[in-house]
């Protein structure tokens, strides 16, 4: 177990974010596109056949208002970013949350040149995340130390070996489960995250003031509790 635990930590240490310089300044076509992902992401693949990102995907998100819609056919370097995030929030969260999501960061800083840009918001997301993985590993760690004196009372050799296996897997499994509650809490009680039929956000926030329950902000900054 440990051997293998041990080959496990060797490969999250392998995976790496896709550095925003790696990402060409040129418009890509959809071939392009899934090839620069393939290559980029291939640390993250569980099998070595896998498709990170298929044609069929990058429509699908463009039906349902999760992307932009290409330019003659073209993805900006925008695009490249908002894919990148959509790839790592699809195996946690559902389509409809995701938007919930994205589609404020999308209307905020898509294709905007300014000082806050998609590209700086993303360089900045993802050196936390090279942070955070150190601290992934530590409490992996402390969760294969915590299993491994699980069962100790079993007698049989493989059904204890088991058991710690499968008591290590809930502790994930668990972890991943109590982390996915909190984010969906906050996507249904944050007001940010709410969107109108048209999948634009319906936050409306006073640059002086506090967002209210409904969106607005009163003069003093501070909410009440009727969102007036």
């Amino acid at each position: 177990m440990e051997d293998y635990i041990k080959e496990i930590f060797d490969t999250i240490r392998t995976i790496d974010y896709v550095k925003p310089s790696e990402i060409p300044n040129i418009d890509l076509y959809m071939d392009q596109v899934t090839t620069f992902m393939d290559q980029h992401l291939e640390s993250s693949k569980r099998y070595e056949d896998d498709k990170l990102l298929t044609k069929t995907m990058i429509n699908n998100y463009t039906k349902n208002n999760l992307l932009p819609s290409p330019d003659k056919k073209k993805y900006s370097k925008d695009h490249m970013f908002l894919l990148i995030f959509i790839y790592y929030m699809k195996s946690v969260l559902s389509i409809s949350d995701i938007q919930s999501i994205m589609n404020p960061l999308t209307e905020k800083f898509f294709g905007k040149d300014k000082d806050i840009n998609l590209e700086t918001v993303y360089q900045e997301i993802f050196q936390i995340e090279e942070i955070e993985s150190k601290y992934v590993t530590k409490d992996l760690v402390r969760k294969l130390k915590e299993s491994k004196d699980t069962f100790s009372g079993i007698e049989e050799d493989e059904d204890r070996e088991f058991l710690k296996v499968f008591s290590f897997v809930c502790m994930l499994i668990f972890d991943v489960h109590m982390k996915k509650q909190i984010i969906e809490k906050m996507i249904d009680e944050y007001q940010i995250f709410k969107m109108d039929d048209k999948g634009k956000s319906t936050a409306k926030v006073d640059p002086k003031g506090k967002q209210d329950s409904k969106g607005k902000s009163d003069v003093k900054g501070k909410s009440d509790n009727k969102g007036k």
